[in-house]
């Protein structure tokens, strides 16, 4: 795999590994405002739903920069599209293959037909316009169904980025930004009005919105494949030396702002127009601060932990939840002491699943899968391990 001509050395970015779990926690959130822990008639569900509106679209949207941009940083000269592949499949797919059989075994199997069901399994349901195949049995894997696109087309992007002369990837940065900006604009006008979301999802930030239109800016899988593709050329932009973008502190700003503007803006335009671009400046401004010696908070002990946990934690987290919900009985409406106590307890048990997924599947399935036998010798350190996709 051809890395083109930014080829000068590659450091650890711990304070990146340590920024994912804050995006996983912010989908947590967003998942919690919908789990039904809370009396509607409280107040808390609506309150809990306006302030976390932006919260899982831009977790998400985090992790497919970041993704572009992780594997563009640990790209290996000369490596194949076969090992790289490879590598990439073994470091996901164990965890949706355990987290589709526990999620299907405790409450999915009886209403998710097989066709749905295999189309889940070989991660394929991000291209379905239909929420119940897109976001069938366990819901967050829609997101690998994307990353599955940006690893076949990785290697394509990676060639064809490198052709671009150094001094002009912000103005293809800026380009990539504009047409994600300009994407509701289009779903809006030439995708179907009707059906919307609604019937279960009363009070939540999906209620009557464009089911097609939703599907298009937020799991159709070309689409997201923009946000990637910022993450590729940010990093393009920071390994040539010349990246003059913000800060970590002004590009933080920028991405609050993105956030909090979602919060009253269009659903169609909160999935990702507001916040691709601050996202993009937020992962390259830690990386080349970290490339300059300074990783900051996020590169300690305990937030580098959790970012490694954090894939797991994303894929079993709504599993939790829902676990957690019928524990204290599916039905009973809970205060806000007892919705808070389930929260917390799905929050811990999510973690502590986690840490088991990712210590007894996903370690060991790298370890053991990543590389050929033949190729196992003298394989260098595998760098593109570093969590990358959700």
């Amino acid at each position: 795999m051809h890395a083109g001509p930014l080829d000068p050395p590659r450091g650890r970015l711990d304070a990146l590994t340590g920024a994912r779990f804050p995006a996983a926690l912010a989908v947590f959130a967003f998942h919690v405002a919908t789990a039904g822990f809370f009396d509607p008639d409280s107040g808390i569900p609506a309150a809990l739903t306006a302030a976390t509106r932006s919260a899982g679209t831009i977790g998400v949207s985090f992790f497919f920069v970041l993704s572009g941009f992780v594997l563009t940083w640990s790209a290996r000269p000369g490596d194949t599209w076969g090992r790289f592949a490879r590598r990439r499949l073994v470091k996901v797919y164990p965890n949706h293959l355990v987290t589709f059989a526990v999620a299907m075994a405790l409450f999915a199997a009886a209403g998710t037909p097989p066709a749905t069901a295999l189309a889940n399994l070989l991660l394929l349901h991000a291209w379905v316009p239909d929420p119940e195949v897109f976001l069938s049995v366990n819901g967050p894997s829609w997101s690998l169904s994307c990353e599955l696109l940006f690893y076949l087309l990785f290697p394509l992007l990676l060639r064809l980025t490198g052709r671009i002369a150094p001094h002009r990837l912000g103005r293809w940065v800026g380009g990539v930004a504009v047409v994600v900006a300009l994407l509701p604009l289009a779903a809006t006008h030439l995708l179907p009005a009707e059906p919307r979301f609604g019937a279960g999802l009363e009070g939540t930030a999906l209620h009557g919105e464009p089911v097609v239109g939703m599907w298009f800016l937020y799991a159709f899988p070309p689409v997201r494949l923009l946000d990637f593709l910022l993450g590729v050329l940010v990093a393009r932009a920071v390994l040539s030396g010349r990246w003059r973008g913000p800060g970590v502190g002004l590009a933080g700003l920028l991405v609050l702002a993105a956030y909090l503007l979602g919060l009253v803006t269009p659903m169609l335009v909160t999935v990702d127009a507001l916040t691709a671009l601050p996202l993009a400046l937020l992962v390259a401004a830690l990386a080349a601060r970290e490339r300059a010696g300074r990783a900051g908070a996020l590169g300690g002990r305990l937030p580098r932990w959790l970012g490694e946990v954090s894939f797991a934690f994303y894929l079993v987290h709504q599993i939790a939840l829902v676990l957690v919900r019928v524990a204290l009985g599916a039905d009973r409406r809970l205060g806000w002491a007892q919705g808070l106590s389930g929260v917390l307890a799905a929050l811990a048990l999510s973690l502590a699943a986690a840490a088991l997924l990712h210590r007894f599947v996903e370690k060991p399935a790298v370890r053991r899968f990543s590389t050929a036998r033949r190729d196992r010798a003298d394989a260098e350190p595998a760098a593109d391990h570093v969590p990358t996709g959700p």
